[in-house]
C-alpha cells in the first residue's frame, strides 16, 4: 500500500499476483506487492488498462496499448532493465536502473515517440521501447 498516495489506497482493491483480493475496492486501482519474479521493493498501483498490461506482461503475451493509463509507484523499484523487460538482473548492456518515485503512463505506441529512453536525462523518459510492454517513466523524486 505504499505504491500510492493515502487517499487513492482507501478506494483501491488490494491483490497479491495469484489474483487473491484481500481489500475491495471502488475507485478503479488496484494495489499489488512487487512482482514474484523481482526481488526488493516494487509496489505498484494500476488503473485498468494497467491491469490488462500486468497481465499480458506476467504471460508473455501481446500488448498494444489502445487508451492512456496512469501507474503509481510512489516507493519506488529495486531496479530493473530500462530495455529488456524479462531481465532479472544487472548486466553490461541491459541499462539496469533504480528508480524512485514515480508515475508510469502507457499509451499508444506513436505518443511515446517523442520521449528519450535515456533515464538519466532528467526528466519523464520511455522504458522499454520498442517491445509490446513499452511505457513513460515519470520520476517524481530523487532516485
Amino acid at each position: 500500500m505504499s505504491a500510492t498516495w493515502p487517499g487513492m489506497i482507501e478506494g483501491a482493491t488490494v491483490v497479491d499476483w495469484e489474483g487473491k483480493v484481500l481489500k475491495e475496492g471502488s475507485n478503479g486501482y488496484t494495489c499489488m506487492p512487487t512482482p514474484p519474479m523481482l526481488t526488493g521493493n516494487a509496489p505498484m498501483c494500476l488503473d485498468e488498462a494497467w491491469m490488462a498490461w500486468a497481465q499480458a506482461w506476467q504471460a508473455r503475451a501481446p500488448y498494444t496499448a489502445e487508451t492512456l493509463g496512469i501507474a503509481y509507484m510512489l516507493a519506488g523499484d529495486a531496479g530493473a532493465s530500462n530495455v529488456d523487460p524479462y531481465a532479472e538482473g544487472p548486466s553490461e548492456d541491459n541499462q539496469w536502473i533504480k528508480e524512485g518515485p514515480h508515475l508510469m503512463v502507457i499509451a499508444p505506441p506513436a505518443l511515446l515517440d517523442a520521449f528519450p529512453t535515456d533515464p538519466d536525462n532528467g526528466g519523464p523518459y520511455v522504458m522499454w521501447q520498442g517491445t509490446d510492454y513499452q511505457h513513460l517513466m515519470i520520476p517524481t523524486g530523487a532516485r
